[in-house]
């Protein structure tokens, strides 16, 4: 499994309430596909740029589904409630390196943190690629 990055600009944001990361929340997460490499430093959506919108792929990216979100002992976990995928249709996806989340609902689109899956990947019609979200540790704890 790719292992998951942090923005810098991530701390801050929660600070500022840009993310309400609760259970039962209405803010919409999404990952989108890039080839371009996250920076710590990147803030908002498309820097890194996303892949354009083709077979199979839209850009934007696709939604995390319903998010659960809880604290125990002073350690909160945000969990994903749906492993986003992507299936190569009527050509290929890519290539693409990171998938990066990021929260769509909050205006700025702020960028939360990316996996770098270590090498470019193509994505050849019919086959799917799938971002797995770890249900038991999360996407990501703050302590």
């Amino acid at each position: 499994m790719a292992a998951f990055n942090k923005f810098n600009c991530f701390v801050l944001d929660v600070a500022n309430a840009l993310h309400d990361m609760k259970t039962g929340t209405v803010q919409v997460y999404k990952v989108y596909l890039t080839n371009t490499a996250p920076s710590a430093s990147n803030t908002v959506y498309n820097t890194p740029t996303d892949l354009s919108t083709a077979n199979g792929y839209t850009n934007g990216g696709t939604t995390i589904g319903t998010i659960t979100g809880s604290q125990t002992s002073g350690t909160f976990k945000f969990i994903g409630g749906t492993d986003p995928a992507w299936t190569a249709s009527g050509g290929s996806i890519g290539p693409f390196r990171y998938a990066v989340l990021y929260n769509f609902t909050s205006a700025t689109k702020p960028l939360i943190g990316w996996w770098d899956y270590g090498t470019a990947l193509t994505l050849t019609n019919g086959n799917t690629f799938t971002v797995d979200i770890d249900q038991s540790t999360g996407i990501l704890t703050i302590t």
